[in-house]
């Protein structure tokens, strides 16, 4: 029987190893990165076959949990799934290398020549859920940004978690780089995680990816730095001057295409003035799609909606159910916004440019978007190759997190001789 002691020693080893690691990485060239990253892809491809036999004893633990259809969703590897992770590994190999990148640079007149250049974050522990991809895109961006990283999946994902570990792991030895960069640590016992909230030597950020309850455990709990999101409770407003063939794609891609990540719909906000044309098509568009649709006013009275309940607005259903009201306008749907929402993404659908401003400057949430599906709230959407995960605070990281957040900067100040007054 594992003791707490025992992973106590186990994740301090690990912690220490990571550290370690931290040296060679900070120095190490982005040729060698770039060749581990395409390595592991190679590698992901190649085993595929043992990832997703490795990911049906999983989807078996998962069912004897009792995980509902969106986690069980989130746990399943196909064959697409995984081309999409071996594409997310190859997109952030070949993006520049942030480290060393000069964020500025100036002159002082007291001669001195001042830059700011980006530098690795040092250890990062990443606590995650269900998803056995974030192992590869976590993996894949900390190494690009020149970290370590200490990988905690979910126990319903560990199988998987381990099989695509086995692969990053490839990657690091075919480009001679320490394997201490990438550690998952082999255990399923929770007291793994309580050790990482307090690993105040050795890990410099903590970055949890999964449901409210761990996220806030992680929030509540951890003596080091954290880059989270507690919900993803996101809204699209449906103005007066929406395009009707527009909202209606939008509305029924951010609810329906994957209900369990963090960029599903989860509130439809419609203005009263086409609550009775445009919003009643919509709503029945999402009925059609076999979404349960829980609605006030004028919505309600629609046939197959539910009456909506106060514990609707601001809920996450990660699932096919969707909140929809009535509003006066764009006032009126930011205030709802702001009451009920979790400022991680939130969507506007018009055509009225004035709309679109006030919308865009009166809300702060991480992204906000116009005329484009929520879903697309993801840092592989933007560009970034991957995600390890979006954050919906204000300091030093926002929004998707992609390598480029994932590092600090150091300032580099030359002078000749020069001395201070």
């Amino acid at each position: 029987m594992t003791t707490n002691t025992d992973i106590s020693k186990l994740m301090a080893d690990i912690g220490a190893r990571a550290k370690a690691a931290t040296a060679e990485l900070a120095s190490a060239t982005a040729e060698r990165k770039h060749a581990a990253l395409i390595s592991a892809a190679e590698a992901v491809w190649k085993n595929r076959e043992a990832i997703m036999e490795a990911n049906a004893k999983d989807m078996i633990y998962g069912r004897d949990k009792g995980l509902s259809d969106a986690m069980m969703d989130r746990l399943m590897l196909d064959e697409a799934r995984i081309q999409a992770m071996v594409d997310g590994l190859r997109a952030v190999a070949e993006q520049a290398d942030p480290v060393g990148a000069v964020l500025a640079e100036w002159d002082q007149p007291s001669g001195l020549h001042i830059k700011r250049v980006r530098t690795p974050l040092g250890v990062i522990g990443v606590i995650y859920e269900s998803r056995p991809n974030v192992t590869a895109d976590a993996g894949a961006l900390c190494l690009k940004a020149g970290n370590a990283v200490i990988l905690r999946g979910g126990s319903e994902g560990f199988n998987s978690s381990t099989a695509i570990h086995a692969c990053l792991q490839q990657g690091l030895r075919d480009a001679n780089l320490p394997q201490d960069a990438i550690q998952l640590v082999p255990t399923r016992d929770r007291a793994a995680v309580q050790e990482m909230l307090t690993m105040t030597d050795t890990i410099d950020v903590i970055v949890p990816r999964g449901g409210k309850g761990l996220v806030g455990l992680v929030q509540r709990e951890a003596r080091v730095p954290v880059f989270a999101h507690l919900e993803g409770i996101v809204h699209i407003y449906i103005d007066a001057a929406a395009d009707p063939e527009k909202a209606l794609k939008i509305v029924l891609n951010a609810k329906t295409r994957r209900t369990g990540i963090c960029g599903a719909a989860e509130c439809i906000l419609i203005h009263e003035d086409v609550a009775r044309t445009l919003g009643q098509g919509l709503i029945r568009a999402l009925l059609d799609a076999g979404v349960e649709v829980r609605a006030d006013g004028v919505l309600a009275q629609i046939d197959g909606t539910t009456q909506a309940q106060d514990s609707d607005w601001g809920c996450e259903y990660l699932d096919m159910i969707i909140a929809a009201k009535t509003v006066t306008g764009v006032d009126d749907a930011i205030a709802h916004i702001r009451k009920f929402g979790s400022n991680h993404t939130d969507c506007i659908v018009t055509e009225d440019a004035k709309a679109v401003e006030t919308f865009m400057n009166r809300l702060d949430s991480a992204i906000l978007m116009h005329n484009a599906s929520t879903q697309f709230a993801d840092g592989g959407e933007f560009g970034m190759g991957a995600e390890i995960g979006i954050a919906t605070g204000k300091m030093h990281a926002r929004g998707p997190v992609g390598a480029e957040q994932l590092t600090s900067f150091k300032y580099l100040v030359t002078g000749d001789g020069t001395v201070r007054a």
